[in-house]
């Protein structure tokens, strides 16, 4: 086996910059405007962010070290059949944008979860709280655990040494320089992670030959592969699983996650809001194809010796690091590459360190203090808490890296995550914002029952793990002690899902009948948990009694319809009978009460309180942001 390659002095001067500058942001915004002295400032950058970092701190947040490793493993290991989720996103930003996103902003709240007590009740807010922060801190695990494994592949630091650092770093800024410093460093390390990757996508295909020759390869090994239209949901990736399933996966991301919410609402206006989630597209489509291209340069390199069979590496996941110490070989190159994957697990990890105390303050600790009747704390306290609770979920998120070791190939590890946890959060504000009927009780069993279900299936899956092939490999053109020629090349062989194997298949023990439960394929999860926390809630409801649309507040509920009709000239009559008995015309009343012209004003000043009078005191009522907590 040749020697491993290491960091050349440039390479460590690039990586020690990216930290310094980042903990600088820090520093600086500690420094500046209200110097974190509120919890308005330190959770929502006092809602006057600007469009275009917000919408970069977007993309980096949930780009991530985890896309920049698992993508170009994904490609080399399974083909071209990924990159079709791009298609999914041209489903998952309409609905974010029309459905959900308006109801967040216009109750201006802090925490998504506060809205589940509006719709529902306390109970429901704290399960969805608690699932959430479940959700996060397993999923920042694995986002740090994968590019420690990225330095190890390329400098031979031991990983739980890259683990410390990438977690004292992220919790010091995010500690000390609140949401701002969070998203500037996003902004920043998004630009580093964009370098790294698009330096490695021309340097490697000019020393491939050409993006031609590299496509002629893939197409050669069977990798090129777009148009997989089977209807089975066991195969592993389908153009159905992908855009259906991925739009359910990518929508329990951008629609429902604290990290996503938090930063919609730190902008100034809706429009702002909506136009930094729009922004998002061309950059998602953008990365997803950059990595789905360096995984098909990497099989142009490595096509006559796979470093898998070989046993160069240890993992896919650590193929780029390998090929990345391989072929750039221009001093600082390497090191600008490693910096983009460390930012890319700081950019994720300070927005979800930063998300989880918002939730922890706002609907654990400030509802128990109200339970426990006892004063409400002051702003400096609130804060001082907030940032105390950044270290404490900074200290958790390294724990469960341990966790994330154990879980296999990162890219499939973290959509199952999200798919098993985050789908039924996407479930439950499905139910409260499109169905005005749902109760408290359905939502609580709903939830459960949805999160139940996900979790039988994603342990069943690593349990009975089902089998997908991978595209052939070859060591021929490798130099190799002992080995013959009936050993130097694999075709399709199957995949235990959790490990990317190269090996034969292995024997096949006799399994249970229900494990062909467990053959779903990974991206249906999320799909399968939203619609059983929707069926069983609306069930539950109609069995306990269901709400009467005509007592919930219509800012809670989303007017589907009339978002899907707006350009129709429908009847008013027919517009009243889609609202299903939700008093969506008081709502659009009172919108003009606060922007219309005075004279409108006048008239519906005194129309919308004879019309509250009907409705029920139980009815949950919005709260403005409070100045004082």
């Amino acid at each position: 086996m040749e020697e491993r390659r290491t960091f050349h002095v440039a390479d460590y001067v690039v990586f020690s910059l990216m930290l310094v500058i980042s903990a600088g942001i820090g520093v600086y915004y500690r420094c500046t405007g209200g110097k974190q002295k509120t919890t308005r400032e330190f959770l929502m950058a006092d809602r006057k962010m600007g469009v275009l970092p917000v919408a970069l701190s977007l993309l980096a947040s949930f780009t991530s070290a985890i896309t920049l490793l698992g993508g170009p493993a994904e490609s080399y290991t399974f083909g071209t059949q990924f990159w079709v989720i791009i298609f999914s996103y041209f489903f998952t930003f309409p609905v974010c944008g029309q459905v959900f996103l308006p109801i967040f902003y216009r109750l201006e709240l802090t925490s998504a979860y506060e809205y589940l007590e509006m719709r529902f009740s306390r109970p429901v807010r704290i399960l969805g709280t608690c699932n959430y922060m479940l959700q996060m801190v397993v999923y920042m695990g694995i986002v740090l655990f994968a590019p420690a494994l990225a330095i190890q592949a390329v400098t031979g630091l031991n990983v739980w040494i890259s683990v410390v650092s990438m977690g004292v770093v992220c919790t010091f800024y995010t500690t000390i320089g609140g949401m701002k410093a969070v998203i500037w460093t996003d902004v920043f390390q998004c630009v580093i992670m964009f370098a790294g990757m698009i330096a490695v996508l021309i340097k490697g295909s000019i020393q491939a030959g050409g993006i031609a020759t590299v496509f002629r390869l893939a197409a050669e090994s069977d990798r090129i592969e777009f148009f997989n239209f089977s209807p089975d949901p066991t195969i592993r990736h389908t153009v159905w699983c992908l855009v259906v399933g991925g739009a359910f996966n990518n929508m329990a991301v951008y629609a429902t996650n604290q990290a996503q919410v938090q930063r919609y609402l730190s902008v100034g206006t809706e429009k702002q809001a909506k136009r930094a989630m729009w922004l998002n597209l061309p950059g998602v489509i953008l990365s997803i194809s950059i990595v789905q291209l360096c995984g098909l340069i990497i099989y142009a390199r490595y096509h006559g010796c796979d470093p898998l069979k070989n046993n160069v590496v240890a993992r896919s996941d650590q193929l780029l690091p390998y090929y990345v110490m391989e072929v750039l070989d221009i001093p600082g190159l390497p090191g600008l590459f490693i910096a983009g994957i460390f930012s890319g697990a700081l950019s994720t990890i300070s927005s979800g360190i930063n998300s989880l105390a918002a939730v922890t303050l706002e609907d654990l600790i400030k509802p128990t203090l109200k339970v426990l009747k006892k004063k409400d704390m002051t702003e400096e306290r609130a804060t001082l808490v907030s940032k105390i609770l950044v270290v404490v979920f900074g200290g958790l998120c390294m724990l469960f890296a341990v966790l994330a070791s154990t879980m296999g190939q990162v890219l499939q590890a973290s959509n199952s995550v999200f798919g098993a946890i985050g789908g039924p959060l996407l479930g439950l504000f499905s139910l409260g914002m499109l169905f005005p009927w749902a109760n408290s009780a359905g939502a609580i069993v709903g939830l459960i029952t949805g999160i139940f279900m996900a979790f039988w299936i994603a342990i069943g899956a690593k349990i009975f793990p089902p089998y997908s092939p991978t595209k052939s490999t070859s060591i021929a053109d490798c130099i190799l002690p002992n080995v013959t020629m009936a050993n130097i090349t694999t075709a399709t062989v199957p995949f235990v899902t959790d490990v990317y194997s190269s090996t034969l298949m292995p024997t096949v023990e006799p399994r249970p009948a229900i494990s062909e439960l467990y053959t779903l394929s990974y991206m249906w999860y999320s799909a399968t948990a939203f619609a059983v926390v929707v069926v069983v809630g609306l069930v539950v409801s109609v069995i306990t009694g269901v709400n009467k649309p005509g007592q919930v507040d219509p800012r809670l509920i989303c007017p589907v319809f009339d978002r899907l009709c707006c350009c129709l000239p429908l009847p008013q009559s027919w517009r009243h009978a889609l609202h299903c008995g939700v008093r969506q015309s008081q709502q659009e009343d009172q919108d003009q009460l606060e922007g219309g012209s005075p004279d409108t004003a006048a008239r519906l000043s005194e129309s919308i309180p004879a019309q509250e009078e009907q409705t029920s005191p139980e009815a949950p009522k919005p709260r403005r942001q409070q100045t004082r907590v």
